[in-house]
Parts: C-alpha cells; sequence; structure tokens
C-alpha cells in the first residue's frame, strides 16, 4: 500500500480548484492542496482524509495554533506539522512576504 502524504499552503491568490497537484511514484502519494482561506480547510481536510492521507504538512500562514486544531479536527489520526523557521531569518521573510 502506498503512503500518501498531503502539503496544503494558504494565500488569498490561489484558486484551489486550479492551484492543486498530486505526484503518484511507486511507494508515495502526494497531494498539493491550496486554500485562500481559514474557512476553506474543512473541506480540504476531509477530503485528505477520504483519501487515505497519513501526513500533512502545513505551510507557515498556519502557525502552532492552527497546526493543533488541524489535529483536532483529524481526531488525531493524521500526523500534522507546519513549516517554521530559524528567528534570526525573520527580517527576510518580513521583507519577502510583506507589503
Amino acid at each position: 500500500m502506498k503512503k500518501k502524504f498531503a502539503m496544503i499552503i494558504m494565500g488569498n491568490e490561489y484558486n484551489p480548484n486550479e492551484h492543486k497537484a498530486k505526484f503518484e511514484t511507486t511507494s508515495q502519494i502526494t497531494y498539493i492542496c491550496t486554500i485562500n482561506n481559514w474557512n476553506m480547510l474543512k473541506e480540504t481536510i476531509e477530503y485528505l482524509q477520504k483519501e487515505g492521507v497519513g501526513a500533512i504538512e502545513l505551510c507557515g500562514a498556519f502557525g502552532k495554533e492552527r497546526a493543533q486544531e488541524i489535529v483536532e479536527m483529524t481526531n488525531s489520526e493524521i500526523a500534522v506539522g507546519y513549516v517554521v523557521h530559524e528567528p534570526e531569518l525573520d527580517l527576510l521573510f518580513s521583507k519577502f512576504f510583506g507589503n
């Protein structure tokens, strides 16, 4: 049985119906999902659960608290991680993601 992994990216400019991908190898299936607001997340999580995804990685827009909400949303049945960076890179991230 293939392992199934997903990455969820959140951003205002994403169209989830268009901005998505699925990669399949001999041993794994990887889903890249986008959402453009927090309200879309539940539907995406439900889809990934139905697909049998065992691990979800979240972009940095989610943070620790929202990652924990997703753990609860999945009844602690899916491993959930989130992207972080070292504090010394804060300025570069602010510069890139800022207005």
